[in-house]
């Protein structure tokens, strides 16, 4: 067997490598198998199978199969409130652990709460109410164990920045209370809808490299908005992006306070030290878990004590007492801005549901459990639907607060209901307490919190792993410094479904070449010991063909032709006879590609050239063969191998005369 002594330099990536050319197949006779249709099956089996594919991916049903109806009402119990599920096994161990991890989170969700609530440009108070009634409903509906829930930054900037274009809090707080609520009610009303209808894949177009630019542009918008409460400034911007915030900031140089200036910064080392603590050492979690209650305390003494000379301090004021008021009243479902609170509702709907899955399913793969999203989403959505109707804004998983919650030892959502034991305790009789919490301590925390945003090292790992991902991160992270916080998402999305887009009308197609001494044919440039095989051009299209690809791949095949008899001439190698598309890849087909592939084949014979096609799967096959396609390849025009065909078709030139 030998090997032809010419070579072709081929050029990829500015590297040089050769490429052998086999004059023989290195292969033994091989049996030649039929490609077998897929079992037959009705339309409207292919319906259900592919709607069910679609919608029940993770086939919630299964676990009905085969049950009596008393098991099979107590399963349905016990899908829609897992608490029916672990509830009979609860125990006091169980028990003193989430006790604990409840009132970790709770001194954390307390001044967060009454923070992120100044975030949305909404009353302390709400914050905390918002704290109150969502984590008691989510502890009955939903599935993640660690799920610390409540009121985020994220969710709170984008109402906030949503709400502030179209009326003052300070002009109209009526009106923008009604407008938040009726945001958090569709907001719900969104969310509960996709996991009814069973929607959840919509959210995936939230790519993670959007995602990483989103969040780490968002967390400086909140910072900067923030130095309003730091330097002590009064007549700050309404506006949210960076250029008017920090000419607000230098323009108002007037109005710095250094007294806040001192405690602001005094309290925000402290805060990024204990942070910065925990991080180094897990096991003292608690540190930076208990440093926001902590610092709201001792913020709140010292300028108690020093009131007569801390005059210049802004502080809370009057908090008042008792439980959530009902709000079902304020629900604005007629007026001009209705419109503005369903964008609101939706925009935080996506970004909070975002958010709370995320959350729930790292925590849960660390603990090697599942959490449904689609009954995430229900219970999520149903928790701000109940939330809006008692005086809560928008609310989910919060990242800070599950860490917290899971380095505490939560066994299960019990520690929620704690914590919203002690958030009431705290609405009840503490309220008056916080009187003279500065509002500087309540910005020092929020920027603390937002910090760990900024992922600095998945964009770096995005650079060195995929360029355009890192593109679309820095779009994204761009478009909400300079542009706004809801175009930002925009731009995110935009450029995710670009993503897909690109991939889906550009697919990658290979040239591949045969391994010595086997059947295995894969890409020349990645095996560098593979070899072409004379008179066959071996391509692989890595892609389903759709309407949206057919015409550039049957353009990118006619020019993978050229290239090769141009190759074949220079070289003056044995002439081009045969094109194998290999179909491995080429999950699904319709009518625009199947076109494609007739008007492909009828080109080649033009010139001689044979087109065979190479295990086209069941989807494939079965198209092929309705449409009538499959009849003009012939008997020797569709294999199961590559490995096949190239034998097959080899010796049937050599029995020619």
């Amino acid at each position: 067997m030998g090997v032809n002594s010419n070579r072709v330099e081929h050029f990829d990536h500015h590297e040089t490598t050769t490429i052998k050319i086999q004059e023989e197949i290195p292969m033994p006779p091989l049996e030649i198998h039929t490609v077998r249709l897929p079992p037959h099956r009705t339309t409207l089996q292919k319906l259900r199978q592919r709607l069910s594919e679609i919608f029940f991916p993770d086939d919630p049903l299964h676990r009905f199969k085969n049950q009596t109806w008393f098991m099979k009402l107590l399963i349905g119990l016990q899908y829609f409130f897992p608490i029916f599920q672990w509830g009979p096994e609860y125990n006091l161990t169980l028990l003193r652990s989430d006790i604990i991890s409840g009132l970790t989170i709770a001194s954390l969700a307390i001044p967060q709460g009454i923070s992120y609530a100044k975030l949305a440009n909404l009353p302390p108070i709400v914050g905390l109410y918002s704290s109150f009634v969502p984590p008691m409903i989510y502890s009955l509906l939903g599935s993640s164990r660690h799920l610390g829930v409540g009121p985020v930054s994220i969710a709170s900037l984008v109402m906030g920045s949503m709400l502030s274009e179209a009326v003052s809090y300070t002009r109209d707080p009526i009106l923008y209370l009604q407008l938040a609520f009726t945001a958090t009610f569709f907001a719900g009303l969104f969310q509960a809808s996709l996991g009814i209808f069973r929607l959840g894949f919509l959210i995936d177009f939230l790519s993670k490299a959007t995602l990483v630019g989103f969040m780490a542009g968002a967390a400086i918008i909140v910072s900067l908005q923030q130095l309003k409460g730091l330097l002590g400034i009064v007549h700050f911007t309404s506006k949210m992006q960076i250029v008017p915030v920090l000419i607000s900031v230098f323009k108002q140089r007037d109005e710095w306070s250094w007294q806040t200036i001192l405690l602001g910064f005094g309290f925000l080392v402290l805060l990024l030290t204990t942070r910065h603590i925990s991080l180094k050492k897990p096991k003292l979690f608690w540190v930076s878990a208990a440093a926001p209650l902590t610092s709201v305390i001792l913020s709140t003494l010292l300028v108690f004590l020093l009131k007569n000379k801390t005059h210049k301090i802004a502080v809370i004021g009057y908090l008042p007492k008792g439980l959530n008021p009902p709000s079902s009243n304020m629900l604005y479902f007629n007026g001009p801005n209705l419109a503005v609170a369903i964008k609101t509702g939706i925009v935080t709907g996506i970004l909070s549901l975002t958010e709370g899955i995320a959350v729930g399913r790292t925590f849960a793969a660390l603990k090697n459990y599942q959490v449904d999203g689609n009954k995430e989403m229900m219970a999520i959505g149903l928790m701000n639907m109940a939330g809006s109707c008692s005086s809560c804004y928008v609310t989910t998983g919060s990242f800070s607060r599950s860490a917290v919650n899971y380095n505490a030892g939560a066994r299960t959502t019990v520690s929620n209901i704690i914590m919203a034991a002690a958030v009431l305790v705290t609405l009840l009789f503490l309220m008056p307490l916080f009187y003279y919490t500065p509002n500087v301590v309540l910005a020092a925390i929020i920027i603390s919190a937002v910090i760990g945003l900024i992922d600095y090292q998945a964009a770096y790992k995005l650079w060195k792993v995929d360029k355009l991902d890192f593109v679309a991160c820095l779009c994204s992270f761009f478009g909400v410094l300079f542009i706004s916080v809801p175009l930002g998402l925009g731009i995110a999305v935009a450029i995710s479904v670009f993503k897909i887009l690109l991939h889906v009308s550009r697919p990658n197609t290979l040239v591949l070449g045969n391994i010595p001494g086997t059947q295995l044919f894969h890409n020349l440039n990645q095996y560098k010991e593979a070899l072409r095989v004379p008179s066959f051009l071996v391509l692989a299209v890595e892609s389903p063909i759709y309407f949206a690809n057919s015409t550039y791949l049957q353009e990118r095949i006619l020019r993978w032709v050229r290239e090769e008899e141009e190759r074949i001439k220079v070289n003056n190698e044995n002439s081009l006879k045969c094109i194998i598309l290999d179909m491995t890849a080429v999950t699904a087909i319709d009518t625009s590609g199947l076109d494609t592939l007739c008007e492909l084949r009828k080109m080649l014979e033009k010139r001689s050239l044979q087109l065979v096609l190479a295990n086209p799967v069941g989807n494939v096959m079965e198209k092929l063969h309705m449409s009538k396609i499959l009849d003009s390849f012939g008997l020797t025009g569709v294999y199961l191998t590559v490995g096949e065909a190239v034998a097959d078709i080899s010796s049937s030139w050599k029995a020619q005369p």
